[in-house]
C-alpha cells in the first residue's frame, strides 16, 4: 500500500451535499480531496430533481393544452417525447457527463479523484492505489441507491430504476410501476400524459402513504383521470420477463407491461465504506449522525446517507452545518478565537447565525452566541410534483396524535376558494393544518393544488418560526391567490 498523503479534509462522495462541503472548504483555504466514483453532483442533476422536473413540466404543458376546451376554445394535442429527451440529454445532463461539475470543484481549489473511497482506519481513506490521511477530518456523502425488494425472479429481469426511466429515448407502449411513493407517482403521471398505458402497484393500502390520507386520495384521483391504473394493498410475489414484456404476480392476480419501473425506496450501502475500521456498525440502513452531522470522532456525514430525507434541500442544509462545524474544528485545533463568527460561512445553504442569544438560524438550526448551528428538522418541507402538487411540512395528523399532542385540524377545499373557482379546470387541491392546541402553533400542514409547492412556503415559515395561530389569523392574505385558502383553513381549525 502506498504511503498516505497528508491533506486537511477528505470528502468521500460528491453528491449535492458532498460537493457543497468540499467546494466551500476548498474556498476557505483548506486542502481538500473530493472522491466520487460516479458523477459529481449525484442523483439530483442527472437522474433526480432536475431532469424529472423537466419531464413533469412537459407533461403538465400537455395537460394544460387539453384543458383549453371549456376555457378558451379548443386545442389539438400531439405528444412527442423527442424534445423532452433532447432537453434532458443536452441541457440538464450533458449526456451524463460531469466535466462541468468537476471543473467547478477544482476551480475552487479542490483536488478531484475518481474512484470508490473507503475508510482505512482513523483519519485514513483508501481509493484505488492512493491513501489519504486527513489532518482535520473526513466527510461522507455517498448517498443511497435504489432498494430493490427480494421478489422472486426480479433480479434476473431487465427492470428499470429511476435511471433508465430518466434516460429513456423512446417511450414504451405500457409501463408497470412498482411503488406508489412520490417518485413512482410523478413518473407514472408523466408517462401516462405522453400516451403510455401505466399501471401502479403499491403494497400499502394507499399511495403517498407517508402523507395525509387526503393527499393520497387527491393524487390517486388525478392519476386515474390521466388513465393510470392504481392497485393498492397488493404485495408482489413473483416477476417474469419473456423477452418482450413483464408480468408481475401477486396471489391470483397478474399485471403486465412492456417495461417495469421499480421505485420502492432507497438504501445507503454502508458496507462499502469501511466503517468497521473506525468502529461504526455498517449493517444499518442509514448512517446515524448527531445534530452537528458527526458520525464519529473526526467523521461527518451529509445528505441521503444520514436517513433524514432524500431531498436536495436537506443535503444542502446539512452541508452548511458541516462546513461551519469543520471550520470551527480547524479553528479549535489551531487554537484560534471563539466560533462566534464561524457559522456565517453557511451563507445561502442554511443562513447566517443571528447575533441574538438563543435564536434560530435560517434553515431551522438552533444556535447560541459563539456556537455552530445544530440541525432541526421540525419544519422539513417536502413536495410531490404530481399535478396537483402535494406540499407538506412537519407532522401529519396521525403523527401528531401519536406524539400525544392535543391536535386541532383545519381543512379547506381549494375549489371553494375564489382562486380555485377562477382556475376551474385542474383546480383540485386543499389546505390542511395541524395545530397544537395547547401551544397555539402549527406543527404540520399540507398544501395540495396547482401551486401546492409554492403555497407551502408560507406554511413552512409558520411551523419553523412557531408563529402563533392568533397571529396567522390576523395576517393579510392577498386576494385572489391560492395561498389565501390558508385563511379559510385557519378559520376551520377545531
Amino acid at each position: 500500500m502506498a504511503e498516505p498523503e497528508l491533506v486537511d479534509v477528505v470528502v468521500v462522495g460528491l453528491g449535492v451535499g458532498g460537493e457543497e462541503v468540499a467546494g466551500r472548504l476548498a474556498e476557505a483555504g483548506l486542502t481538500v480531496v473530493g472522491i466520487e466514483r460516479d458523477l459529481v453532483g449525484g442523483e439530483c442533476p442527472y437522474w433526480g430533481c432536475i431532469p424529472s422536473k423537466m419531464m413533469i413540466r412537459a407533461a403538465n404543458a400537455l395537460a394544460e393544452a387539453r384543458r383549453v376546451d371549456g376555457l378558451a376554445g379548443s386545442a389539438e394535442v400531439r405528444p412527442d417525447w423527442a424534445p423532452v429527451a433532447k432537453r434532458i440529454r443536452e441541457e440538464a445532463t450533458d449526456t451524463w457527463d460531469d466535466k462541468v461539475a468537476v471543473d467547478r470543484f477544482t476551480g475552487k481549489g479542490g483536488r478531484f479523484v475518481r474512484g470508490s473511497g473507503r475508510l482505512d482506519g482513523p483519519n485514513r481513506v483508501h481509493v484505488g492505489d492512493q491513501v489519504f490521511e486527513a489532518r482535520y477530518g473526513i466527510v461522507l456523502g455517498t448517498g443511497t441507491r435504489p432498494s430493490v425488494p427480494p421478489i422472486d425472479g426480479l433480479a434476473d429481469t431487465p427492470y428499470w430504476t429511476n435511471h433508465q426511466a430518466i434516460e429513456v429515448e423512446e417511450l414504451p407502449a405500457s409501463l408497470l410501476v412498482l411503488g406508489g411513493g412520490a417518485i413512482g407517482l410523478e413518473l407514472a403521471q408523466v408517462f401516462a400524459r405522453f400516451g403510455v398505458r401505466v399501471t401502479v402497484v403499491e403494497a400499502a393500502d394507499r399511495v403517498l402513504a407517508v402523507e395525509e390520507p387526503e393527499a393520497s386520495e387527491i393524487a390517486a384521483a388525478a392519476l386515474r383521470a390521466d388513465g393510470v391504473e392504481i392497485h393498492t394493498g397488493v404485495r408482489a410475489e413473483r416477476v417474469a420477463h419473456d423477452g418482450m414484456s413483464f408480468t408481475l404476480h401477486a396471489g391470483d392476480r397478474a399485471f403486465s407491461g412492456e417495461k417495469l419501473l421499480v421505485v420502492t425506496g432507497r438504501k445507503a450501502h454502508l458496507e462499502e465504506l469501511g466503517l468497521d475500521s473506525v468502529g461504526i456498525d455498517c449493517t444499518q440502513r442509514y448512517l446515524p449522525v448527531n445534530e452537528r452531522m458527526h458520525a464519529a470522532e473526526g467523521i461527518w456525514a451529509v445528505g441521503d446517507l444520514t436517513g433524514e430525507g432524500a431531498f436536495t434541500h436537506i443535503a444542502m442544509y446539512q452541508a452548511g452545518i458541516v462546513v461551519a462545524d469543520v471550520l470551527d474544528h480547524v479553528r479549535r485545533m489551531k487554537g484560534g478565537p471563539d466560533a462566534s463568527g464561524t457559522a456565517s460561512v453557511m451563507g445561502g445553504a442554511a443562513g447566517v447565525v443571528s447575533a441574538v442569544g438563543g435564536s434560530m438560524s435560517a434553515g431551522g438550526s438552533t444556535v447560541a452566541p459563539g456556537s455552530v448551528p445544530v440541525a432541526d428538522y421540525r419544519a422539513l418541507p417536502r413536495v410531490t410534483f404530481t399535478d396537483p402538487e402535494v406540499g407538506a411540512v412537519g407532522l401529519t395528523e396521525q403523527q401528531a396524535r401519536a406524539r400525544g399532542i392535543n391536535v386541532q385540524v383545519g381543512y379547506t377545499d381549494l375549489t371553494s376558494s375564489t382562486r380555485g373557482w377562477i382556475h376551474k379546470a385542474g383546480n383540485a387541491g386543499f389546505i390542511k393544518l395541524i395545530a397544537d392546541a395547547d401551544q397555539g402553533v402549527l406543527v404540520g400542514a399540507t398544501s395540495a393544488g396547482p401551486a401546492g409547492g409554492e403555497v407551502l412556503s408560507a406554511l413552512v415559515v409558520a411551523v419553523h418560526a412557531a408563529v402563533p395561530v392568533s397571529q396567522l389569523r390576523h395576517m393579510i392574505y392577498a386576494y385572489p391567490t391560492f395561498h389565501r385558502a390558508i385563511e379559510d383553513a385557519l378559520r376551520n381549525l377545531k
